[in-house]
């Protein structure tokens, strides 16, 4: 009984929840019309110094550590060596001092990939952003990367937006803390280093195609499906028609033409692996992944970046695309749609454990 009210509930509540949405969107719709062209920027960079990040939290834990009286002389002490840090600095720009050898920069950037590869273009633009105000031979560009692969024209423009940081002469950290396997991969390796931590997940440096074929099925119920080219492999493989023994050879030969173009790219950019033994498609865990030399160190992104803030300038550099109105709803449509479904699927396991 408990179960049919669970579901009761949210029948009602996903009724509501389309209704209101109908209304909201047919309101945001005509509200774009009228504001359309209103406003061409997409997009802003966001720029956070990491070092203070990290500094904040440090601070933050030893004040918790404290007592009240100790708390208060500490945050007088702190607000003081603040204030004669920022007043030697005014000084030094008043004075035009610029003997001061300039501070190493690290500049962070982020990529969690999708089957497209759908952060290329953030990326993009943040990587021409830090190539206008980096300097070759002496700052240094970290990208924290996620992905486990997809397609390949996709991964390889963001790899190819990779390149162009190595291209100027800055050094490239890339740093796996989960998975960069296929594509994800084909990106980490054109790092001068990759940092990986001891269960991330590295390598799969194949090439895989699936697709499924309805011909029997259309054929069952007297269903023609015609397929009409101009050019002998201008379509080998197709869901509907009929493959011929001809088509799927092809298609294999670009497959294999694929794998080859990728298993080049990866021994260019890291000539000391064994390409024949890494390159069969097979993964590899964090220290097995050191082992075939797939990666440089063992080390978390994290570890690697609070490190680098005691000898450099840390700086977070992502561009973020503003999402439209409808783009925010769907978000929240589809996050209070998989919360409610994973209710009904616990209340549903409950019902049947009792």
């Amino acid at each position: 009984m408990e179960f049919l009210t669970e579901f009761g509930l949210f029948v009602a509540k996903a009724v509501t929840l389309v209704v209101a949405l109908i209304v909201i969107i047919s309101v945001v719709l005509s509200a774009a019309h009228k504001d359309k062209g209103a406003d061409s920027e997409d997009g802003e960079l966001r720029v956070r110094k990491l070092n203070e990040k990290y500094r904040k939290l440090r601070e933050s834990l030893q004040a918790r550590l404290l007592s009240e009286p100790e708390r208060k002389v500490r945050a007088k002490q702190v607000k003081k060596e603040e204030k004669a840090r920022n007043k030697a600095e005014k000084g030094k720009a008043k004075a035009g001092d610029t003997t001061e050898t300039p501070k190493k920069r690290i500049f962070v950037l982020d990529f969690d990939g999708d089957i497209k590869a759908s952060d290329t273009d953030p990326l993009r633009r943040a990587i021409t952003a830090v190539l206008s105000v980096a300097q070759p031979g002496q700052d240094e560009v970290v990208i924290r990367l996620e992905s486990g692969g997809g397609l390949v024209h996709s991964y390889g423009l963001a790899a190819a937006q990779l390149d162009r940081i190595r291209s100027k002469g800055i050094h490239l950290t890339a740093c796996v803390d989960k998975v960069a396997a296929s594509g994800g991969y084909m990106m980490a390796c054109v790092a001068d280093r990759i940092v990986a931590s001891p269960f991330a997940i590295l390598g799969s440096i194949g090439v895989v195609a699936q697709l499924p074929n309805f011909h029997r099925l259309l054929k069952k119920n007297n269903v023609d499906f015609e397929v009409l080219t101009a050019g002998e492999h201008k379509r080998t493989m197709t869901i509907f028609g009929e493959n011929t023994d001809k088509g799927r050879q092809k298609f294999l030969e670009d497959l294999d033409d694929t794998h080859v173009l990728f298993k080049e790219y990866v021994g260019e950019r890291r000539p000391e692996l064994d390409i024949a033994a890494v390159a069969n498609g097979d993964i590899w865990f964090g220290r097995r992944a050191m082992d075939v030399k797939l990666i440089d160190q063992i080390q978390t992104s994290d570890e690697y970046l609070i490190e680098a803030c005691e000898g450099a300038d840390v700086i977070s550099v992502a561009y973020q695309r503003k999402r439209t109105l409808p783009e925010k709803l769907g978000l929240a449509t589809s996050a209070a749609l998989e919360h409610t479904v994973w209710r009904l699927l616990s209340a549903f396991r409950s019902q049947k454990i009792q």
